[in-house]
């Protein structure tokens, strides 16, 4: 089976990974026999109020928070990450290292992120969404499953989705399309996915219509029906991420979720690092 590369990871540049490593991460992903690995490191502008049940059970997130409840993220030391790319790359020759930033809600952060970008030295650019506006302010996405309805968490997540691809073309590639499925509340049930299928081909479509890139990303195997979607709706590109935030989960769940993008017709491209598309 060829392995591709993982295009989603994250290590001790990130400000939620305290027990990253870049450099165990790279002889990981060589032990492995990963052809790439991509530090998308985070980077987040936005400023969300965090819900106190999270506060509880993590202490990072209760040191970044104000007492007005909401979390300031630090920024990324650029200057200190790429000199680590660098090192890296010169420690492990085999493995193609890429430098990389995950954008959180880049659609609000223009400037900033315009400045970030402008610097020229990321060669992976994802854009994701983890908080939600709500009553003036930002909130946790998977939080709000317990102040509103978990049915309207879903729609409002996956209406900002399209939102984010419409009003930004900072990124080219959209991490974790199915991030709120993460925190889908056991008490309301099993998830139905195809109780969104509209609201999900909404926001593919969008994507594709710009010609850029879903992520399959495996820290949950990503639904099948997803991907298929993603082609019914003229998607042509996809990447895969593990979205690792310690050394040894990258690599986590690629082998299943190339079964199944193969399945549904996408191959590698002429290099392993390169993205998967759908021949001709």
């Amino acid at each position: 089976m060829i392995q591709p590369a993982d295009g989603h990871v994250h290590t001790e540049f990130s400000w939620d990974a305290p027990e990253g490593s870049m450099e165990r991460t790279c002889a990981r992903a060589v032990q492995l026999g990963l052809p790439a690995v991509a530090f998308t490191e985070h980077v987040d502008y936005s400023r969300w109020t965090v819900d106190e049940a999270v506060l509880e059970h993590s202490p990072l997130r209760r040191q970044l928070t104000g007492p007005d409840g909401v979390l300031v993220p630090p920024e990324l030391d650029q200057e200190r990450y790429l000199a680590s790319v660098q090192r890296c790359r010169e420690m492990f020759p085999s493995l193609r290292v890429i430098s990389g930033v995950e954008l959180g809600e880049p659609h609000w952060n223009a400037v900033p992120v315009a400045k970030l970008l402008g610097t020229g030295h990321y060669e992976r650019v994802l854009g994701s969404l983890h908080a939600l506006p709500v009553d003036g302010h930002l909130v946790e996405a998977n939080a709000l499953y317990r102040q509103r309805p978990a049915v309207e968490v879903m729609r409002l997540y996956l209406a900002e989705i399209a939102k984010l691809i419409a009003h930004t073309d900072a990124f080219a590639v959209l991490a974790h399309l199915d991030y709120a499925i993460r925190g889908w509340p056991a008490e309301a049930g099993p998830f139905d996915l195809h109780a969104f299928e509209d609201e999900f081909r909404h926001a593919l479509r969008a994507l594709a219509v710009t010609d850029r890139t879903l992520e399959v990303n495996t820290r949950i195997p990503m639904a099948s029906e997803i991907v298929r979607w993603w082609r019914d709706e003229g998607g042509k590109v996809v990447t895969f991420g593990s979205d690792a935030h310690v050394p040894d989960a990258v690599g986590t769940g690629l082998s299943a979720a190339v079964d199944m993008v193969e399945a549904h017709g996408f191959r590698p491209g002429r290099h392993p690092y390169d993205r998967w598309t759908l021949p001709g």
